[in-house]
């Protein structure tokens, strides 16, 4: 695989658009018509609260919650489809469905709700896959990530904020590493291997090694060692470049 592969399509800012839209419709739709969604969201242990699973990334406290969330995911869902265009639609369905399992088991007696989970999935997910490839495109990427992102990693240890669903974050940063162990992407482009580096190039057989000796000094190898008592050598400015013309064409110019 090489950068051809990495090719633009509508669909790269789109399918993000629309879903970062859709949050912010289901939104207004609260706020409009006094919905009460929070019983949506995820609540841990109890079976009721499974329905949350699917909800809950779609559902929103206040404005700035949502704002937060829209952000990076209008960034972080156009590199993921970009760059990992095959395991861009398994790992939001899987990052939402185990990520949202998860928070179900570990969390605390509280609805959990927001697109965080899916937000760290992501992170997670394009940092560690992008190490594992080694490739150096996707490895810019991964740092990149790190370098906007990174500050994210204390928000999955429960002393910093008891207000925020650490939980959530915390399984949605263990899935989108666990989703990088399962799908592989496709070998990356090697480095050029030229044909004068293989073991089999023999240099007495190719045409251009001709010219020049064990030493790497140039060498004429189509003009005779020696010249005919005819012929008169002139050298030009060029070091690489002489003329050999007759005795009598040298004459006749005179």
């Amino acid at each position: 695989m090489n950068d051809n592969h990495f090719k633009f399509s509508n669909t790269v800012i789109a399918l993000p658009l629309f879903f970062v839209l859709l949050l912010w419709f289901i939104y207004w739709l609260q706020i409009r018509f006094d919905f009460d969604f929070y019983q949506y969201g995820i609540y841990p242990r109890d079976f009721s609260g499974l329905k949350g699973v699917l909800f809950s990334p779609f559902i929103h406290e206040n404005l700035g919650h949502l704002y937060n969330n829209s952000i990076p995911l209008l960034v972080l869902l156009p590199a993921l489809h970009y760059f990992y265009p095959k395991q861009s639609l398994p790992v939001i369905v899987y990052g939402i469905l185990f990520s949202g399992l998860i928070t179900w088991v570990i969390g605390r007696t509280n609805y959990h709700i927001g697109a965080s989970g899916l937000i760290y999935v992501l992170v997670s997910f394009i940092f560690f896959k992008g190490i594992q490839t080694r490739y150096y495109r996707l490895v810019a990427l991964s740092f990149s990530v790190i370098l906007l992102y990174g500050g994210m990693i204390w928000y999955v240890f429960p002393e910093v904020d008891a207000n925020i669903s650490w939980e959530g974050h915390l399984a949605g940063f263990l899935t989108g590493f666990t989703l990088t162990l399962f799908y592989k992407t496709p070998e990356y482009a090697k480095p050029i291997v030229y044909d004068w580096q293989k073991p089999e190039f023999d240099p007495e057989q190719d045409a251009f090694m001709k010219h020049f000796d064990e030493k790497g000094n140039f060498v004429n190898a189509e003009l005779p060692e020696e010249e005919p008592e005819n012929y008169v050598t002139y050298f030009s400015s060029d070091p690489w470049v002489k003329y050999t013309i007759t005795k009598s064409d040298s004459e006749e110019n005179k």
